[in-house]
C-alpha cells in the first residue's frame, strides 16, 4: 500500500495528526454537553479504528481524514461498532465497514438513507476499498462531498 511521508509504520496518522485530533476532542469537551458528546463520538471512532488490522486501519484513518477535511459538519460516532459519520439530525450518512471485522476480501464505505447520493432510479450505496491511493482518495472525497450536499 502506498504511504505518504511523515506517516508512522504502524498507522496512517502522523504524530501531528494524532495531536490535532486530541486537541479537537479537548476543544469539543470544553464546549459543554453537546461538545462532549461529539468528542466522545470522535474518541469512539478513533478507538474502533485503532482496533483494526493494519491494512484496514490505514484505510479507515484516511477515510476519517477525508471526512474531516471535506465534510466537517458530519459528527463521528460508532454504529454497530463501526466508524460512522452522522448529520446534524444524528442520522448516519455513511459508515466504514472493515474487512477484518467481517472476514471479507475488502473494506467498504456504505452510505445510508441520509446520504444525498440519489441519481435517478438506481445508484450505488456501497464502495469497496482494497487500498488507499490518490485515485481512491479523490473518489472518497467526491462521494463524501456529494453525500452532504
Amino acid at each position: 500500500m502506498p504511504s505518504t511521508s511523515a506517516k508512522t509504520e504502524s498507522t496512517g496518522f502522523s504524530a501531528a495528526e494524532h495531536a490535532a485530533i486530541k486537541q479537537r476532542a479537548a476543544e469539543l469537551r470544553a464546549e459543554g454537553k453537546q461538545g462532549a458528546k461529539k468528542a466522545d463520538g470522535l474518541q469512539a471512532v478513533l478507538d474502533a479504528i485503532a482496533k483494526m488490522d493494519p491494512e484496514d486501519r490505514l484505510i479507515a484513518e484516511r477515510v476519517h481524514v477525508a471526512v474531516a477535511e471535506n465534510a466537517p459538519g458530519l459528527a463521528p460516532k460508532t454504529w454497530y461498532g463501526m466508524p460512522a459519520y452522522a448529520n446534524a439530525e444524528g442520522k448516519v450518512v455513511f459508515c466504514f465497514k472493515n474487512a477484518g471485522k467481517f472476514g471479507t476480501r475488502y473494506s467498504t464505505i456504505e452510505f445510508q438513507e441520509a446520504a444525498r447520493l440519489d441519481d435517478g432510479e438506481i445508484w450505488p450505496v456501497s464502495y469497496a476499498l482494497r487500498e488507499w491511493s490518490p485515485v481512491v482518495a479523490k473518489k472518497v472525497e467526491e462521494l463524501v462531498k456529494a453525500a452532504v450536499s
